[in-house]
């Protein structure tokens, strides 16, 4: 069984993050937001790959599922924006 801030920590140890929520309290179902300079460029697959990737074979065994949404710190800024007009 897992922690969300131990997830967010690995992943961050990693891959560069402005931005990371990491979300769960059953221990192996999650939800995450990371916002990386590292996805410009990527396709959104490519994104959840360049995360699953931190995270190795911890996923399919101790963390069953990784609900992800990533941004770029661009995208992520549009988001803000747009959530406080």
């Amino acid at each position: 069984m897992f922690d969300a801030n131990e997830i967010a920590r690995l992943i961050e140890a990693k891959l560069p993050c402005e931005f990371i929520l990491v979300e769960g309290d059953d221990g192996v179902h999650f939800s995450a937001i990371i916002v990386s300079a590292e996805f410009k460029g990527l396709s959104r697959v490519q994104q959840h790959q360049r995360v699953y990737a931190t995270l190795g074979t911890l996923l399919n065994n101790e963390i069953h599922a990784l609900q992800l949404q990533t941004h770029t710190p661009e995208k992520w800024a549009t988001i803000h924006t747009g959530l406080e007009q």
